[in-house]
């Protein structure tokens, strides 16, 4: 059985996230809201810190992060030890980053990524396998980076 997604958002990315959600409805697939559940104001990393927790914690094997242009809540997940979030509004560093980077969160901006582009992008981190090889070593190194 497949681990639920983890969800996050702040307000800026709180519609965003509620667009995503339906769409992962459509498709079947579990996941965990941790928040926010408003358009009220939060701080992007409170909200980060939950799902990327479930991700290191083996909970969920990938996390979707909204706020408002997806920069910020990506700067948050990357200080978190075992998360290599990537901010993404285009398809193909999406999927590249998947097969190079083994990216384990994906950030995306409230208002800087429509719900249509988001659910793609979703669909395609979903889908794309990390490729291993050559790219194992330099995700060793960001590890060892981590380590430091």
């Amino acid at each position: 059985m497949a681990k639920p997604i983890a969800l996050a958002a702040d307000h800026g990315g709180f519609e965003l996230k509620e667009a995503v959600k339906a769409h992962l409805d459509e498709l079947g697939l579990a996941y965990v809201d941790y928040g926010t559940h408003s358009t009220a104001s939060v701080d992007y990393p409170d909200m980060a810190v939950p799902a990327c927790e479930a991700v290191v914690k083996g909970e969920s094997d990938k996390a979707l992060l909204f706020c408002g242009t997806g920069v910020g809540i990506s700067m948050a997940a990357n200080k978190i030890k075992g998360i290599r979030a990537c901010c993404c509004s285009d398809s193909f560093s999406c999927e590249y980053t998947r097969r190079h980077n083994d990216a384990n969160a994906l950030c995306m901006g409230g208002r800087v990524v429509g719900p249509g582009l988001a659910c793609q992008l979703v669909d395609i981190f979903l889908n794309t396998e990390f490729e291993g090889g050559r790219h194992q070593r330099r995700i060793d190194k960001l590890t060892a980076l981590e380590n430091r």
